[in-house]
């Protein structure tokens, strides 16, 4: 496919170039690239009645016949994996061996969602009954997309949604909604008409969405605060609801920890995507009798790294996606400052155009200072040290947020052991971030509600159905 510059939504099966129009900015640039429709509520409600025409026929095919459509989809990204790429880049910034993995595993999910199956239990089979329970399309989902990681996010909502026999209206962010509608002229030529439908929009959508009496869910992911709202507006219309929200993660290092080898990936778990990933760590705790030398070693190696547009092959780090999150993490910088802490590196604006901060590292800054208590999801990262295991145990479960945690030590034993105490909803040892289509994830506490991935993350779309059959009549 030829990846001009005309950018539809597509309703009903056809690209429409609305209305009106909001505007697209290359983070790294600050210049305008593209122009997407902005949706207004007569478009929103053309495309639930799209969905709601296309869901019986779609979840009267078989669930092979389905799986077979999310594999056609999965190959059109990867055919197109160069085109993705540089779009990706330019609208959300993040360089492009970045991209490109988002695109991939965008193919993946999709393709390898189709492992799945939704259960069937017989709950009685005697001479008198028979009883199954089964699984069953809830009907038209209303699917919310984030700006971190437009297209991976967008392939989580919608794989298990069309694989359990629903039909979707899909809002990606305004910020990053080229990919995504790109998307949808594939998609377009592969699905039945009004299967998927992708609407782009400013500020008001979102709500009309969740708002919304043709919902019969509404698939969220973004912050707590939003969440918070998306959950009160769906409350009149008993809509389901899946709420991936935000996260405060905590990483315990413990002291058996090779330093040297171990630093690197620490890092890039603190600040891939530019630390713009709800489960990147965003408190490392320190075992104290490490803390100097992995500290150290942390802000070398922070001095190595290439800040600057995506676009160029040697940039390790990109912007910031938009100004709103730009100002939101100068702003906790500033207070930083405000509050004596030592920085150690970072700090300071880049003076160029773009979202650009540099990587910045706190020094063992107070637990109850605003950067340990809130998400930064930005270039910013406090060290904390601590002595015992049940001192860390009880500050890092202390957090409103429980979305993902980390355990690092030559101990994987005793390591697997310690993260069964941490209270988040995902918890790895020795890495972060790994994610399958095969398992779910999703938050305790205020981190969310509901799962993704895995047959929980699919039953997640559908709702249960008991048969019961008497077999000799009253």
């Amino acid at each position: 496919m030829n990846f001009n510059d005309d950018y539809r939504m597509l309703i009903g099966g056809r690209l429409d170039k609305g209305r009106a129009r909001i505007d697209v900015i290359n983070p790294a640039t600050e210049v305008v690239i593209a122009t997407v429709p902005d949706a207004g509520q007569e478009d929103l409600d053309r495309a639930v009645s799209a969905a709601q025409q296309a869901f019986p026929g779609w979840a009267a095919t078989s669930i092979e016949a389905r799986k077979a459509k999310l594999i056609q989809l999965a190959e059109a990204i990867t055919a197109n994996l160069d085109d993705f790429k540089c779009l990706l880049t330019q609208e959300q910034g993040k360089p492009h061996a970045d991209a490109q993995r988002e695109i991939m595993g965008a193919g993946h999910w999709l393709k390898a969602s189709t492992a799945l199956e939704l259960p069937v239990t017989v709950n009685e089979d005697s001479d008198e009954r028979y009883s199954e329970t089964r699984h069953v399309p809830l009907g038209i989902v209303g699917a919310i997309a984030p700006w971190n990681f437009p297209m991976l996010m967008a392939m989580l909502k919608i794989a298990p949604a069309l694989l359990a026999g629903n039909t979707m209206v899909l809002k990606p962010s305004p910020f990053t909604p080229l990919c995504t509608v790109k998307f949808g002229e594939l998609a377009s030529k592969i699905l039945p008409p009004g299967v998927l439908n992708i609407i782009t929009g400013g500020d008001n959508l979102g709500p009309w969405m969740t708002k919304h009496s043709g919902f019969n869910k509404i698939s969220f992911t973004g912050s707590t605060q939003t969440g918070r709202s998306v959950m009160a507006s769906a409350a009149p219309t008993l809509k389901r609801l899946t709420l991936e929200l935000g996260g405060n993660d905590p990483a315990i290092i413990l002291p058996d920890v090779d330093v040297e080898k171990i630093a690197k990936d620490l890092f890039w778990a603190a600040f891939r995507n530019n630390g713009q990933v709800c489960l990147a760590i965003k408190r490392m705790y320190i075992h104290t009798d490490i803390y100097e030398p992995l500290r150290d070693a942390l802000v070398a190696y922070s001095r190595s790294v290439k800040i600057g547009d995506g676009a160029d092959q040697e940039t390790q780090i990109g912007p910031l996606n938009n100004k709103q999150q730009y100002d939101r993490v100068r702003e906790l910088i500033k207070d930083v400052k405000s509050t004596g802490a030592t920085i150690l590196t970072g700090g300071h604006d880049i003076e160029r155009p773009g979202y650009f901060l540099p990587v910045t590292i706190i020094d063992n800054p107070p637990e109850d200072s605003r950067i340990v208590q809130e998400e930064q999801f930005g270039p910013i990262l406090p060290l904390l040290r601590f002595n015992n295991i049940e001192d860390v145990v009880a500050r890092v479960n202390a957090s409103d947020y429980g979305l993902g945690a980390s355990i690092w030590s030559k101990d994987e034993a005793g390591a697997y052991q310690l993260a069964q105490r941490i209270s988040s909803g995902t918890v790895w040892v020795n890495e972060v971030q790994y994610l399958t289509p095969l398992s779910s994830f999703g938050g305790m506490k205020q981190s969310g509600i509901g799962v993704e991935g895995g047959v929980e993350g699919l039953l997640e779309y559908s709702q249960s159905q008991t048969l019961v059959c008497r077999k000799k009549p009253a």
